[in-house]
């Protein structure tokens, strides 16, 4: 189970053996289930029971989203030395609209990725 971290540390590692940065959006347990007693919002994998974010999710999805970061962050130098008069504002936009329309990630994770494609320029 990570550890409670400043903002900037790493807490764990992902599935590749990278640290996860602190940074790194948690996704949030939701749902709903009427009634009055007291509910646990659990994920069956195979026969188990688990919360929803276990850190073994997190390190799968940080993976992704790293990997993504590492093709993007060549893309994004090429378009933006074709298109200079974008700026990194109108090419974070850009990014950030693309991401989002493929509906792979949470839209915190499409941020977190720009983000860090932004940082690589």
């Amino acid at each position: 189970m990570p550890s409670e971290v400043d903002r900037g540390q790493t807490r764990d590692v992902d599935s590749s053996g990278g640290p996860i940065p602190a940074d790194f959006p948690q996704p949030e347990a939701q749902g709903a289930v009427p009634g009055a007693q007291p509910k646990l919002l659990l994920v069956k994998v195979g026969d188990s029971y688990f919360p929803p974010s276990t850190d073994t999710s997190i390190e799968e999805r940080h993976g992704v989203c790293a990997d993504l970061v590492s093709q993007l962050t060549p893309y994004a130098r090429k378009k933006l030395a074709l298109h200079p008069h974008w700026g990194t504002e109108g090419l974070e936009a850009r990014l950030l609209e693309a991401i989002e329309k493929k509906r792979w990630l949470s839209g915190a994770e499409a941020r977190w990725i720009v983000q860090r494609v932004l940082e690589g320029l």
